[in-house]
């Protein structure tokens, strides 16, 4: 367990949140809270509600009804995505969305915490500390060899890590992470699992996933959805044996 992970008040806490489209209830009293240093798992199944939440939590979505509290007591509903970025909530699509024609390195020089322009990104020679810091997530990212190639040739493994590196570029406190090994190979798979865990021992993470062996390998507290609402809670062993879950999720 990591230092943080040690801190008694939440970093991010839902209460009571509902979100309806259209007479479709997305969100129905969803309650989630999530401690410094913590990585949960979100599962469920279509339509459960995972992406909801997770553009409530960004900005995206506005609830209905609900509190979202994001550290000591920044009311996330009151503030736009921008501002939510700002305090530092980062968030990975399921497909992956990189500077295809600049290199591995510039995609991560472009965005680094700061302000930046993309002219002075490219075309600025780099400070020792930005090229330091880029080496740094380079090596977290396990790119190093890669440096230098064109993001658009990477594989689609490569392009999932090295946007999750872009998004460590912003210093998040919070990273939300859709679907991460969606298309992977196997190995790709379990070197995702080993990304995830090393990025977990400074900030926390919440990963969206249906890979339960991926689940499996996260060793983390679960959390199921269903129609909106947590189902069932606990280790990977505790909601896999849940007869609820079963029945609408893992029995499908």
């Amino acid at each position: 367990m990591n230092a943080i992970a040690d801190a008694t008040e939440p970093l991010l806490y839902l209460d009571g949140v509902s979100v309806s489209f259209d007479g479709f209830r997305a969100l129905d009293e969803l309650s989630l809270l999530l401690m410094p240093g913590e990585m949960r798992a979100v599962i469920g199944p279509n339509g459960a509600g995972k992406t909801t939440m997770m553009d409530v939590i960004t900005g995206r979505t506005r609830p209905d009804t609900g509190k979202v509290v994001f550290g000591a007591a920044t009311d996330l509903t009151r503030l736009d995505e921008p501002a939510i970025a700002a305090l530092g909530i980062g968030r990975k699509f399921q497909k992956p969305s990189v500077f295809e024609q600049h290199s591995v390195f510039d995609n991560l020089l472009l965005s680094l915490a700061g302000i930046r322009s993309p002219r002075r990104a490219l075309f600025a020679r780099e400070t020792p500390a930005e090229r330091a810091r880029v080496g740094e997530l380079l090596e977290t990212i396990h790119l190093t060899a890669a440096r230098g190639r064109r993001a658009g040739d990477l594989s689609h493994g490569q392009k999932q890590w090295l946007e999750i590196g872009m998004l460590l570029a912003q210093e998040p406190r919070l990273l939300l992470v859709d679907e991460p090994v969606a298309g992977m190979t196997d190995t790709e798979t379990a070197e995702t699992a080993a990304l995830l865990r090393t990025i977990n021992q400074t900030r926390s993470v919440v990963v969206v996933e249906h890979d339960m062996a991926f689940v499996r390998a996260l060793g983390v507290r679960v959390t199921v959805l269903h129609e909106g609402a947590v189902l069932s809670e606990g280790s990977i062993d505790h909601v896999s044996a849940d007869p609820r879950v079963i029945d609408v999720y893992l029995g499908r």
